[in-house]
């Protein structure tokens, strides 16, 4: 077995241009570990400092990003319109609305005893409003330009796939905690309501996606060796809707009138804890896979943050169904995939780090791998590692 050669580092002037919307991954996963953490039950005074320096870094990362990508958009147009027509590429866009989504919902949670109340509503507003906008936008374009622009079969269905639908998602989750900072009446009304859209929305566009991806791992076998990560995005809109129900629920009461307050309540419980029992179904699976391409010279990619913001999500929907069923065992959940999630992001920030210091990130993009004729699920990019 030949061991796949090492990406070249790339000269200063160049690494800019290969500077995609996948980066984003890095921010959403960082902000979640404060947002998880705060999530759960009871953390200590000196626990709640590090996760609001998490939260910290994850406005660090989300700014020099921002100013990254604008360079790149000055600089480099031609390779940013390209990621626009690349079906592999154009659905990281999603990642760019749930980084502002991460950060700005960080903001209330882990790091309100950083920069204060006001600020932080403030702050998580003005990100809400704007990743909201850049996920709607998203979740239309990027299906659109691959029905009418990119050319895409049912044995190229991936995970990633999913991230611009997830979105708004993320968005149906972050608007609750904003409710009770408006006027009473129509405007809380009307908030909370549009979040309970969002999630519709979001919800209906992922059932219509995950089909294609199950039926692709079925019947064309295993992803491409550095794809397998990706498998754990599935998780991101399992635990988000968990989550997003729960918030919705709990900022229901003096908001929406009864019996619809209470009703919210009952359906949290009715939809998280089975759709909570599948995604554990598919963290298993997900999680065989990754072991099996470890195991055939799976190296490091950015596609290894997909371990910590879906994981994240199922955290606290995890923690939601504790708060609203009373069971410990859902505690003991929360804690247990909060572990998860450090390791993660312990494992993704170094070789993060490494590629960076070394100079192979950000990589130029590898070609795409061809599927091998012989119907084992193989790839050529497979069989040289």
């Amino acid at each position: 077995m030949v061991t796949a050669a090492q990406p070249l580092p790339l000269p200063r002037t160049a690494r800019l241009r290969h500077l995609g919307p996948n980066w984003y991954a890095s921010v959403m996963g960082t902000a979640i570990v404060g947002s998880a953490g705060a999530a759960l039950p009871g953390p200590a005074h000196g626990a709640r400092a590090v996760l609001a320096g998490f939260w910290a870094l994850s406005l660090l990362l989300l700014t020099a990003l921002l100013i990254a990508r604008a360079l790149h958009w000055s600089r480099h147009r031609d390779q940013a319109r390209a990621h626009l027509l690349d079906p592999a590429m154009a659905p990281f866009y999603g990642c760019l609305a749930m980084a502002l989504l991460a950060v700005g919902g960080g903001a209330l949670t882990a790091g309100r005893e950083l920069i204060g109340t006001r600020t932080a509503v403030a702050l998580d507003a003005v990100l809400f409003t704007a990743g909201t906008a850049v996920g709607l936008g998203a979740a239309v374009a990027v299906p659109y330009l691959m029905a009418v622009r990119h050319r895409v079969d049912a044995a190229q269905a991936s995970p990633v796939w999913l991230l611009p639908l997830v979105a708004p998602m993320v968005s149906a989750s972050a608007g609750p905690p904003l409710v009770p900072c408006l006027p009473p009446g129509q405007p809380r009304a009307t908030l909370l309501l549009a979040c309970l859209a969002l999630f519709g929305l979001s919800l209906l566009a992922v059932l219509l996606t995950l089909p294609l991806v199950f039926a692709r791992l079925i019947t064309t076998g295993p992803l491409p060796l550095a794809l397998t990560p990706a498998l754990f995005l599935v998780l991101g809109p399992l635990g988000q809707s968990t989550t997003a129900l729960g918030l919705i629920a709990d900022a229901a009461p003096g908001v929406v009138a009864a019996p619809y307050d209470r009703g919210l309540a009952v359906f949290a419980v009715l939809y998280g804890v089975p759709v909570t029992g599948f995604a554990l179904l598919w963290l298993a699976l997900a999680t065989a896979h990754v072991v099996r391409a470890r195991r055939r010279g799976m190296g490091f990619t950015l596609t290894w943050w997909a371990f910590t913001f879906p994981v994240g999500t199922c955290v606290t929907g995890a923690a939601t169904l504790a708060r609203h069923t009373g069971l410990m065992v859902y505690d003991a959940l929360a804690v247990g995939l909060y572990g998860v999630l450090v390791a993660a992001w312990l494992t993704a920030a170094r070789g993060t780090v490494r590629g960076l210091l070394s100079g192979a990130l950000p990589a130029a993009p590898r070609p795409a791998p061809v599927a091998l004729p012989s119907g084992t699920g193989r790839t050529r990019s497979d069989a040289v590692r």
